[in-house]
């Protein structure tokens, strides 16, 4: 069973913690870390744009990672919210257990 690290942005800290508490609510990730002030410089719709952000850090199984993407999409305001799975390669094998069984696993 693979482990894995979500990121996501969200453009403000009241987004990302109602996120958050929707993701962890439905057991998608077993806890998510909003990190606010953050500043986001991109490219949208032809044009180099620079916003506040709130990011998410959310922790979950690799088996949930495509339904946690679809339900991010459904929840967020963004027409193309970020939405990243990183592999979790090691960590306390304590905590990797609890990720699992706090999300069903």
């Amino acid at each position: 069973m693979t482990t894995k690290m979500i990121y996501i942005t969200a453009p403000d800290r009241e987004a990302a913690v109602a996120l958050a508490r929707a993701l962890v609510g439905e057991r998608l990730v077993a806890c998510a870390n909003v990190l606010d002030g953050a500043t986001s410089v991109y490219w949208w719709e032809g044009k180099v744009c620079e916003e506040a952000e709130a990011v998410l850090v959310c922790k979950t199984r690799g088996e949930l990672v495509d339904t946690l993407i679809a339900r991010v999409r459904e929840l967020h305001s963004y027409a193309c919210p970020c939405v990243v799975a990183l592999p979790i390669e090691a960590g306390n094998p304590a905590y990797l257990d609890w990720i699992r069984t706090e999300t069903g696993g």
